[in-house]
């Protein structure tokens, strides 16, 4: 199996098949974060160190440093960045950066086997930066794309990839220091790109041998849900092969989506750090307690009527429920994690105490959080003997 070494002073990291899935950091970029741009312009880092220490803590195992700010002394910053992210922790980092003087001064001051981000498969740009590459002793991000652009043919990109791990080979850079971005693009302009991206994944894995990274958050760009969309491609890339992403930590999706990943592809040995993370008994206690807290005082807020009228409405809704198939030898019970359950033949029915906003709580009730006909469904089929077919 090919593994990617790269290391701070005082870590390794693995980026392999066998390996858990890598998490990049991404938020150390000026780029659309115009508060950002103007504190690093201006020498204040302060941002950047409350980012570097807000990933780590949420899970990051490696940081991305961009400096990309128009008009700025990017190599200056960019150099200053990582001296100040080394100082405050030892995790490796990606230096990111298009201008090749930014990356050989990031280079010239880190500590450690970088991740150079990136080469493409551009001839200038092979021959400025794999040089580069291979005098620091660094691992290298190749994207796949060339002077034609951003093909959507799978093909073509994989073609491209190809090219860049024969060239970095040629200039003594080893194929494990080759980590392959077969370029995501966002699903909502093109429908096609998720699938692209899979099979481009395997390809690279089966037939190059490479690892892969691409920045993740592309993919939902324009959509909303961000993070649940994000969620979900990542687990699918992980399947696919892919293993390492540059993306945030930051959010719960995200890292839950890669560490149920690693359980299901075996990358964690007795789901030793899923229950670590999950199944701490001291954040378990504290989050009970603030639950506990929360209900009384929301118990306390509601008067005695209201919180019988809360229940009341519970029973009525069961009741409504039976009664409804009695009558008519069906039921359509809304189904609170997804579309309606339908039960027996179908006829309208509006439950306008879960659909209306203005009506979802009753006297402090939550029946969106309260799925009663789910637990009704059972005791209806033993009742009539019916069998029923519930679609999710």
């Amino acid at each position: 199996m090919t593994t990617t070494l790269v290391s701070s002073a005082k870590r390794e990291v693995r980026i392999g098949f066998d390996q858990p899935f890598c998490i990049i950091g991404e938020r150390i970029n000026p780029t659309g974060r115009k508060r950002l741009a103007e504190e690093m312009r201006s020498g204040d880092y302060s941002r950047v160190e409350a980012d570097a220490l807000a990933q780590i803590e949420a899970g990051a195992h490696m940081l991305d440093i961009n400096a990309g700010i128009p008009l700025a002394d990017e190599p200056r910053i960019l150099a200053e960045c990582i001296q100040l992210v080394q100082a405050l922790t030892d995790v490796p980092l990606s230096i990111d950066s298009s201008i090749v003087a930014a990356l050989e001064s990031g280079l010239s001051v880190y500590q450690g086997k970088a991740l150079v981000n990136s080469v493409t498969g551009e001839e200038e740009r092979l021959e400025s930066v794999l040089p580069l590459v291979k005098r620091y002793g660094a691992a290298v991000v190749a994207i796949s794309n060339d002077e034609t652009g951003i093909s959507e043919d799978p093909d073509v990109r994989f073609a491209v990839a190809k090219k860049i791990v024969e060239r970095a080979e040629d200039h003594g850079i080893a194929r494990a220091d080759v980590v392959v971005d077969p370029l995501v693009m966002p699903i909502g302009a093109i429908n096609s790109a998720g699938c692209q991206v899979m099979e481009i994944v395997r390809r690279l894995r089966e037939e190059l041998k490479v690892n892969t990274t691409c920045g993740a958050s592309n993919v939902s760009f324009g959509l909303p849900n961000r993070h649940g969309l994000n969620a979900a491609f990542l687990s699918m890339a992980i399947g696919a092969g892919m293993t390492s992403a540059i993306s945030s930590p930051l959010h719960a999706e995200t890292i839950q989506a890669v560490m149920g990943a690693d359980v299901m592809m075996g990358h964690d040995p007795h789901c030793k750090r899923w229950m670590s993370r999950y199944r701490d008994p001291q954040a378990e206690g504290v989050l009970t307690r603030e639950r506990g807290r929360a209900g009384r005082a929301r118990r306390r807020s509601v008067c005695p009527r209201k919180r019988w009228q809360g229940e009341a409405c519970v029973v009525g809704f069961a009741f409504v429920f039976i009664a409804r198939f009695a009558m008519y030898g069906c039921a359509i019970v809304p189904n609170v994690v997804g579309p309606a359950a339908i039960i027996g033949r179908q006829r309208p029915m509006r439950w306008s105490v879960l659909n209306s906003p203005s009506q979802r709580r009753c006297g402090g009730f939550d029946l969106r959080r309260r799925p009663v006909a789910v637990f009704a469904i059972p005791a209806v089929q033993a009742c009539f003997g019916t069998e029923t077919t519930v679609n999710r």
